[in-house]
């Protein structure tokens, strides 16, 4: 079994990679192309924080694998990382121990970046200059260099819950990316002028009300990945002129779908599509310039597994990585 540590991973795959990794997982699930179980986790309520249990297999692939990743948001105070986590991979022809991807947290950020990205992609306005990340840790750092890269961003307007956290962003990631920032006030705010927003926080409570984005706009939740989490009030999503999700179900339990259906106001046939469906082709994206677009994310195993096998493959090729004995 190959063990790989977190500078060897980043070596390995970065914002590319990972965007073409999650975009085939998720044609691959829409196309029946994929095995994926139900996600499971513990809140620890007492010690801020949580974990997810995620796995799956992507059919013809020659492995299969389960990540480990939690969230513990006292951790800044400790001097940590919020985030942290494990993938272990499996041979999809023996069950063996393939990998163990010591990586930290890297690769879910990566791959959670990445399916925002694929998201803003295929639903933003063709225009798309301007960009509000409604949140300003981990996530939205990963979020917005796996944009970058798509979009001719003129300015990135960026709210956290401190002034100082919104600050720290800026002078880290205005250097390294040569873009121009605006804090914002406020979620509503940042939200304004932007073409796209995104939502980036582990709220239970809504950031963003139901006039707070609109027509020509495209909005992607991304923190609401457990049950109780809310980034948009429920309305926000009645107003979506197209709705979509990665996984219809978990976003039932899970996501931001999780209160509106709650509440009565939607139901999961009212979703237009799922990111898979949109990414293969089998749905309609944006109908015009003055739709509200919106798209749901609570992370799928098949993002995780996609990214996995990638990661094993570059290491076999590179070397990289040291054996660990049998299993």
């Amino acid at each position: 079994m190959r063990h790989l540590d977190p500078e060897e991973i980043r070596q390995l795959v970065g914002p590319e990679e990972a965007l073409e990794a999650v975009e085939e997982a998720f044609i691959a699930l829409a196309e029946g192309g994929a095995l994926q179980p139900p996600s499971t986790g513990l809140h620890l309520e007492q010690r801020e924080g949580e974990v997810h249990v995620k796995g799956a297999w992507i059919r013809g692939s020659d492995t299969f694998a389960f990540k480990v990743a939690s969230g513990f948001y006292r951790n800044p105070e400790r001097g940590l990382p919020t985030g942290s986590g494990l993938m272990m991979v499996f041979d999809a022809h023996t069950g063996r121990p393939r990998a163990l991807l010591q990586d930290e947290g890297y690769l879910t950020e990566l791959r959670t970046a990445a399916a925002g990205a694929l998201s803003c992609r295929l639903l933003a306005p063709p225009d798309t200059s301007r960009l509000a990340l409604v949140g300003a840790g981990a996530q939205a750092r990963f979020q917005l260099r796996a944009l970058e890269g798509l979009f001719p961003l003129q300015e990135t307007a960026v709210w956290s819950r401190t002034r100082e956290g919104a600050e720290r962003f800026v002078r880290e990631m205005e250097p390294a990316t040569g873009l121009s920032f605006r804090i914002a006030s406020s979620p509503a705010d940042a939200a304004e002028d932007a073409h796209i927003v995104l939502t980036l926080t582990p709220s239970r409570t809504p950031l963003l009300g139901p006039g707070d984005v609109g027509p020509g706009q495209h909005l992607t939740c991304v923190g609401s990945d457990g049950p109780g989490k809310q980034e948009a009030d429920p309305r926000l999503l009645v107003r979506a002129d197209r709705l979509f999700v990665d996984d219809a179900e978990q976003c039932t339990r899970a996501g931001e779908l999780q209160h509106a259906v709650r509440e009565g106001l939607l139901e999961t046939g009212d979703v237009s599509g799922t990111l898979g469906e949109l990414a293969a082709g089998r749905v309609e994206g944006r109908t015009g310039p003055g739709d509200l677009t919106l798209c749901d994310l609570t992370g799928l195993g098949i993002q995780d597994a996609a990214l996995a096998a990638r990661v094993v493959e570059r290491a076999v090729e590179a070397g990289a990585g040291r054996e660990l004995g049998g299993a």
